[in-house]
């Protein structure tokens, strides 16, 4: 069975594989086109760059912000940042596992949310910090972040 994304991922790889060290740029413009790096798409990288298999699965397992499955309808990142984890992030962090029922780099059962850590979002003044979908919230507290999380489950 071919893989669906074949012609895209080809397509990407070969569009950037005359730049100097390429495979992080191709792995991030899949990512950015298909909204992750499926696993079918490293044999493809791997061939159009002229590398091996291990290199590329290599560097999206090592790289957090690289994503094996879809995403989430929404994504939260909660900072891991020290002036946020000063301000309590660990306890936003925990809650928000439990009240998502998963951990970071994971995507809730039915699809809706998907949980990241973020290390710094440069809104320390404010900490802690959340973003959810590219919005940015400071001084979250639990029970904000229970609105918070709630205001964008009703939006769907």
């Amino acid at each position: 069975m071919a893989f669906e994304h074949g012609e895209t991922v080809r397509r990407i790889a070969a569009g950037l594989k005359g730049r100097p060290g390429p495979l992080i740029e191709v792995l991030h413009a899949i990512q950015a086109q298909l909204g992750h790096v499926p696993p079918a798409a490293v044999p493809l990288v791997a061939a159009e760059l002229n590398l091996s298999r291990a290199e590329v699965h290599g560097v999206v397992s090592f790289y957090h912000f690289f994503r094996t499955t879809p995403p989430g309808n929404h994504t939260v990142s909660v900072c891991r940042a020290e002036s946020c984890q000063a301000m309590g992030s660990e306890a936003l962090a925990a809650y928000a596992r439990r009240r998502l029922g998963v951990d970071f780099h994971q995507t809730t059962p039915d699809g809706r949310f998907s949980l990241e850590p973020v290390y710094c979002l440069g809104n320390c003044a404010c900490s802690p910090a959340v973003m959810i979908d590219g919005t940015l919230h400071g001084r979250v507290t639990l029970e904000r972040l229970d609105t918070l999380l709630s205001d964008v489950d009703r939006k769907r």
